[in-house]
């Protein structure tokens, strides 16, 4: 988990996934699973890239009462993925309700999924913030709040923006994950992010992973550009 790169794969198919990942054939990725590919494909997406020898970030977000995201969770452990995730906005109760849920659905003998929470939307400004969730205040602060809740409640870290996971690092601890997408390179189009940083910025204020989307699995050549890509964020040539 520490220093990955994860891809998005934000493709509307199975085959489309399937055509991206040939040339990466007999390198082992993580991968980050959404709602889009998700809800298309279903399970069977999942089984496809375990088979392949993935790492997998299930990122579906829940948001639910707690016994909702319990039963939920339950069923999503048996999927055997390395990290999911729900709403910190959810509460407290929901998310050790997730974890509940993750424990019991886990095979006896193996690792519960990581589990972090997202704390704001990378493509959420302040202005918004303030606005339409009539949450005053620095996004800053609303960012470090939902952060110790996450903590409070026992999972393993949260989503943010690399410019909030260095106040998260001092407040709770390197060993809280901090899972930053919105990361781009100076050349890159920012799209719909707000939030968005480089590797390299991520990389010095102690992100745990980044998540990376279009940069790599639109290229013309999403090998070189993975490659590219893990030079930028190791701070190594590969």
């Amino acid at each position: 988990m520490n220093n990955s790169l994860i891809i998005a794969l934000d493709f509307a198919n199975g085959n489309e996934v399937k055509q991206f990942l040939q040339p990466f054939a007999g390198k082992e990725l993580f991968v980050k699973v959404g709602m889009e590919l998700y809800y298309q494909e279903g399970p069977s997406i999942i089984h496809l890239l375990k088979e392949a020898g993935h790492q997998i970030f299930l990122d579906l977000k829940l948001h639910d009462i707690p016994n909702t995201v319990k039963s939920a969770m339950r069923g999503l452990a048996k999927l055997e993925c390395d990290l999911v995730n729900v709403h910190a906005a959810g509460g407290r109760e929901m998310m050790q309700a997730a974890l509940e849920g993750l424990e019991a659905g886990t095979s006896a003998g193996r690792k519960r999924p990581d589990c972090i929470a997202v704390t704001q939307l990378t493509s959420t400004s302040e202005e918004q913030m303030n606005r339409e969730q009539l949450i005053p205040g620095s996004l800053m602060d609303s960012v470090l709040h939902y952060a110790s809740l996450t903590k409070e409640a026992g999972l393993d870290g949260v989503v943010c923006s690399a410019w909030e996971a260095g106040a998260i690092r001092e407040k709770l601890g390197p060993d809280f994950y901090t899972v930053t997408p919105g990361i781009r390179m100076v050349s890159d189009h920012i799209g719909d992010q707000k939030r968005v940083a480089t590797p390299e910025f991520a990389r010095n204020t102690g992100v745990t992973s980044i998540v990376v989307g279009r940069s790599i699995t639109r290229s013309a050549d999403p090998l070189k550009s993975y490659e590219q890509w893990m030079e930028a964020w190791k701070g190594v040539t590969i």
